[in-house]
Formats: structure tokens, C-alpha cells, sequence
């Protein structure tokens, strides 16, 4: 315990929550790229089984893409607040 309470009375001073809050927006970045890219093969795959219904494929899909985009851009706001805040 006395480890975790020395790190954390240091954190201001090493820039540690700097490091987090970077760390946490590349994470981020990556696990949005990571889920659109699973979105689209699996539409595409769906698409290939099934073209009759394409269109509301394709409508899912982008939904469904906005929705992780979006979680993720507020995610690396708000990691890019943490790392500027003092």
C-alpha cells in the first residue's frame, strides 16, 4: 500500500497521469480501429452469404461505425483533457 501512496503523492511530479491520459488516447484510437475493422468484415461477409439484403447491411453497419467513432473521439477528449489539466 505504502508503494501505491508513494506513487501517487509523485504522480504531479513525474508526469505519470500525462503518460496514462497518452497511453489511454492511443488505446483508444486503436480499439475503435480495431471494432470498425471487425464491422466491416463481418458486413462484408454477411453481404456475400445474402446480397438480397445488402442495404440494411450496409445502414447497420454505418450506424453501427458512427456509434464506435463517437465513443471513441470522446474518449481521446477526454484524455487529452487529463493530460493538459494541472
Amino acid at each position: 500500500m505504502s508503494v501505491l501512496s508513494t506513487l501517487l503523492q509523485a504522480a504531479p511530479i513525474l508526469g505519470i497521469g500525462q503518460m496514462g491520459a497518452g497511453i489511454g488516447a492511443g488505446l483508444a484510437a486503436i480499439g475503435a480501429g480495431l471494432g470498425i475493422g471487425n464491422i466491416g468484415r463481418d458486413a462484408m461477409s454477411a453481404i456475400a452469404r445474402q446480397p438480397e439484403v445488402a442495404g440494411n447491411i450496409r445502414i447497420n453497419m454505418i450506424l453501427a461505425a458512427a456509434l464506435i467513432e463517437g465513443v471513441a473521439l470522446f474518449a481521446v477528449v477526454v484524455c487529452l483533457l487529463i493530460a493538459i489539466a494541472k
